[in-house]
């Protein structure tokens, strides 16, 4: 399966892309909200991981603009913000589940499995 992670913090991409790959995932990297938007129009993913906060743009805008294009992505955040109104707000801009750091590889392995199943179902 593929997946493209949508990160500023290159601690947090390479420690997301090496857990990943652990786990069996081929993994792209963006490091913008506009690098991603241009990437996921360019390539077919299983899902992609975004982080609220990115250079240009936010996670939710980029969950909006993958949502018009392409409706059926699964989607999860992951990030370190953890207030009610982030998550709320993430959700209702396209994120089909959210993460907060530090993230547990087998949880997200798990939830990666479980919003792709259910998209392609």
């Amino acid at each position: 399966m593929t997946v493209l992670i949508v990160g500023d913090d290159p601690q947090m991409r390479s420690l997301l892309s090496r857990g990943l790959i652990d786990e069996g995932y081929a993994v792209d990297i963006s490091t913008s909200g506009a690098d991603g938007k241009w990437i996921n129009t360019e390539y077919l993913y299983d899902a992609i991981v975004i982080d609220v906060t990115l250079p240009g743009s936010d996670g939710g805008e980029l969950c909006r603009k993958v949502r018009a294009t392409r409706p059926w992505m699964p989607i999860i955040v992951v990030t370190a913000r953890e207030s009610i109104e982030d998550r709320v707000r993430a959700l209702d801009a396209g994120a089909d589940d959210y993460l907060m750091q530090p993230v547990s590889f087998a949880e997200l392995s798990a939830r990666l499995r479980a919003v792709i199943r259910r998209h392609i179902s």
